[in-house]
């Protein structure tokens, strides 16, 4: 898919004397990074199989003050993680070989490594996948390199805060949640949820009995500067209810106030 309109005019360029393998990087300096970023250069691992896209990224994105690591394919994104351990994962979920949603499942299954997907506008089944299997954004394709840039400041923002100290276990329904310990327990079972997944339940459980607004909880959980969409939260309730309740078509844990919100039931 082309991207009119989504790199700065340099990078429609010929990219003369450039290696042509598949893995590509761009080197910036830290005094390169602007004023209201970490004081280290973050490193991202960007996934795209198209070269013209992937080269255009690296020159822009390293443009903007990131350090960039480039590679073609999903055994590649995998293996090149291990070795090299970015901040934040670019992926697009139209790969060869091994598809995005399995290189965002594997990564996920390792590491709460921030993921954010590049999709196709009309890919909409493959972005509620990746979000289910635990990523943390998606950005459509075309996109401009300023709102692509917006989203990973503001995911890594997301990531990298201090939260300070643990809110002790909550339990409501016979669902516990313990943020120091990072358990969840579902009538006495303990289970493994995603991160993004476990926060939202934690906010949902901590104000259990209490309707929540759509907007309070993507603010408490993706943050006062996310720039999504509301699926997101939608995506992630759906897969929380396949978890937690013991009917998910017939849910009575997590409630729909309709054109409000949600609420966890604090009723046994």
């Amino acid at each position: 898919m082309g991207f009119a309109g989504a790199f700065p005019a340099t990078t429609s360029q010929p990219l003369h004397g450039r290696s042509r393998s598949s893995t590509q990087q761009a080197t910036v300096r830290v005094e390169d990074v602007t004023n209201d970023e970490v004081s280290m250069v973050s490193k991202l691992l960007l996934v795209e199989d198209e070269r013209a896209i992937g080269e255009g990224l690296t020159i822009s994105l390293g443009a903007e003050g990131f350090d960039v690591v480039w590679v073609m394919n999903g055994e590649e994104a995998l293996t090149t993680w291990e070795r090299t351990r970015p901040d934040l994962v670019l992926l697009d979920l139209m790969l060869p070989g091994l598809p995005g949603t399995e290189v965002c499942r594997q990564l996920r299954r390792r590491s709460g490594v921030p993921i954010i997907m590049l999709t196709a506008r009309d890919a909409e089944l493959d972005r509620v996948l990746g979000l289910e299997l635990g990523a943390d954004d998606y950005v459509t394709k075309p996109f401009s390199i300023r709102e692509l840039a917006a989203r990973i400041r503001a995911v890594l923002r997301r990531s990298t805060m201090d939260l300070g100290a643990p809110e002790p276990a909550s339990e409501a329904a016979g669902v516990r949640v313990d943020r120091a310990r990072h358990e969840v327990q579902v009538d006495g079972n303990q289970i493994r949820l995603p991160p993004k997944e476990f926060d939202l339940l934690a906010i949902l459980i901590e104000h259990a009995g209490r309707v929540l607004t759509r907007g309070q909880l993507i603010q408490e959980v993706w943050g006062t500067d996310y720039v999504g969409d509301t699926k997101t939260l939608d995506v992630h309730i759906r897969r929380l209810r396949s978890r937690v309740e013991r009917e998910p078509h017939d849910p009575t844990r997590i409630e729909t106030v309709r054109g409000i919100g949600y609420r966890f039931n604090d009723r046994p």
